[in-house]
């Protein structure tokens, strides 16, 4: 009788492997960011966690830590972007330069990188949005497909935020 391949794929394995090495969380959104990267592509990666208390957001990993350094910190301000991704634990695409106009602040920065769509993706646990994957890129790059594949990504940074708040 011949075994059955399991079809875990090894983007996913190599993430969760990383969970446990002792350089966190440096390892992990290292290894978010090389199997994003390679899985669905973007410019510009970042993961942001995010405090109901304040309404702050603050970037813990960056891939251009130049323009978008690790430890910045934003308020959100409430609006139809917060209310899917943070209440409702929706992820967003934005497709167009005008999309993330609507948006970002800082939309000229972003399209300053060359970048002209994104994916939120949040990290959601008991019902709440502790924070994001946030993954840039060239117009039109992103589309619902991308979600699905982003998920279980994202649920496997759910650790790292959840230590992120205790350090």
């Amino acid at each position: 009788m011949m075994r059955r391949q399991r079809g875990a794929d090894h983007r996913l394995c190599t993430v969760a492997a990383a969970q446990g090495r002792v350089e966190q969380p440096d390892a992990l959104f290292a290894a978010l960011d090389d199997a994003l990267q390679a899985v669905i592509g973007h410019k510009l990666f970042t993961i942001l966690t995010y405090d109901g208390d304040s309404g702050e957001a603050a970037r813990v990993y960056s891939n251009l830590p130049g323009p978008y350094p690790t430890g910045g910190r934003k308020r959100l301000a409430p609006g139809p972007w917060t209310e899917a991704v943070l209440d409702r634990g929706e992820a967003y695409i934005g497709r167009t330069r005008d999309d993330l106009r609507d948006v970002f602040s800082d939309h000229d920065l972003i399209a300053s990188l060359g970048c002209e769509s994104v994916l939120n993706m949040p990290v959601r646990w008991r019902g709440r949005t502790l924070g994001s994957l946030n993954l840039l890129h060239e117009a039109g790059w992103y589309g619902e497909d991308d979600v699905a594949a982003c998920l279980p990504f994202a649920q496997l940074a759910l650790p790292a935020l959840l230590m992120t708040d205790r350090s």
